[in-house]
């Protein structure tokens, strides 16, 4: 599986350059806009727009929560990379399960599609979601009956470690969880990389 983790992509986007060897221009990237629609700010997808489309990649924008089944398919089908974006990951979570974005995201990744995520779009990667609970409201996801995530990676991806205004957070969620999981940490200028089946922590601008 080829897995591009992020807190803050238009930080490390030298990273995934880096990642793809150089690959990715003139590419499609399929983009998960959706955690942010509940989220208040969304500078952070703003961001990591102009740096996709600064390599080169051009943007095909799928927001799950009002797309139909169809259009989800048809553009996970077209797409070269699956680009899942950071806010709500509870409400993320919620929409790809309700419109079964969740399983063909999966299936897609499985079979070598590379996937990137940011912050909220790294999470629903771990084997469950639960531990995010101190970043994100849980309330936005009213339909939500389950927790358990996508599972793509047998970690916890933890982003924002040290960088305001999650890193109180951030804290809590290593002390309350640290014992119990294999939670992974990472800055908004690191990303974790996944390929073939093992997971590295980059640094921007080592």
């Amino acid at each position: 599986m080829n897995i591009f983790l992020t807190s803050s992509f238009a930080e490390v986007v030298d990273l995934f350059v880096s990642f793809t060897k150089g690959e990715c221009s003139g590419k499609t990237v399929t983009l998960i806009p959706t955690a942010s629609l509940v989220e208040e700010v969304n500078s952070y997808l703003l961001a990591a727009k102009e740096a996709l489309v600064k390599v080169g990649l051009v943007i095909d924008e799928l927001d799950v929560s009002s797309a139909s089944r169809d259009e989800i398919v048809s553009k996970l089908e077209r797409g070269d990379y699956i680009y899942v974006s950071g806010g709500n990951t509870f409400f993320l979570l919620q929409e790809l399960k309700r419109t079964g974005a969740d399983l063909l995201i999966a299936e897609h990744v499985r079979a070598g599609k590379c996937y990137i995520g940011e912050s909220a779009g790294s999470a629903i990667l771990a084997p469950s979601i639960d531990y995010i609970r101190a970043l994100d409201d849980v309330t936005a996801a009213p339909e939500l009956e389950s927790c358990t995530a996508l599972g793509l990676v047998d970690f916890y991806p933890l982003p924002h470690y040290r960088n305001e205004p999650f890193a109180e957070a951030v804290e809590q969620v290593l002390k309350d969880y640290g014992d119990a999981l294999d939670l992974r940490p990472f800055s908004n200028n690191q990303a974790i990389v996944v390929s073939g089946g093992h997971a590295e922590l980059q640094t921007s601008g080592d």
